[in-house]
């Protein structure tokens, strides 16, 4: 029985990475407003019922790839060794990203990354639609928070500092590379405000 619901979580899992590469490809060609649901729906050789059980909204076919991560920070905090903070682990998993290039980070020069966050960050409705994954993740991580020793009433305020700071500076990568710099040059940069703003979150602005 197990294997029956491996198989279907699996072609479940292959139907829903396939709608949503073809909806990226179309947007790519055509942009995001110059595609209806209904062509995405005919390039993925779905019906349009089908695809909204998988993908909601419009938004979600290009985001699915950030709901991937929206309780990556809170498994993160949740995992740690024992004797390392939430904001040290979360730190050391932010640079692991950077070190792996991880196109969460925004320090990822690939040309196909480059267009996908042309396309997200030059579309309003999908920056709007973002900030909606980050509101969750910020909550999932939250909930973690409060669960480590010292968590609680303050949780929440944590872990909206640290999804914000996470956000700004992926986003200062992007701008960065969007301009021309090469990951490779962009990196020690990162990795140096990357401690700067994790330094500021463990001692206060001040």
């Amino acid at each position: 029985m197990s294997g029956e619901v491996g198989l279907r979580e699996r072609k479940k899992r292959q139907t829903y990475q396939a709608i949503s590469e073809a909806a990226i490809a179309l947007f790519l060609e055509r942009g995001f407003d110059g595609v209806s649901v209904a062509e995405v729906a005919a390039a993925a050789d779905v019906s349009k019922p089908t695809l909204f059980r998988y993908f909601p909204a419009k938004e979600d076919l290009v985001l699915h790839r950030f709901a991937d991560h929206e309780d990556e920070a809170a498994r993160v905090v949740a995992a740690r060794p024992a004797g390392v903070s939430p904001l040290d682990a979360l730190y050391r998993h932010f640079l692991d990203g950077l070190e792996r290039r991880d196109p969460v980070t925004g320090l990822n020069d690939d040309e196909r990354v480059l267009a996908y966050h042309r396309l997200l960050y030059g579309t309003p409705s999908l920056v709007a639609r973002l900030y909606a994954y980050q509101g969750r993740s910020e909550r999932a991580l939250a909930t973690a928070l409060a669960a480590a020793p010292g968590g609680g009433l303050g949780a929440r305020l944590a872990a909206g500092q640290i999804v914000a700071v996470q956000r700004i500076l992926a986003e200062e990568n992007w701008r960065r590379i969007a301009a021309g710099e090469s990951a490779a040059r962009v990196r020690p940069d990162a990795v140096a405000a990357a401690e700067l703003a994790f330094a500021q979150l463990r001692g206060g602005i001040g």
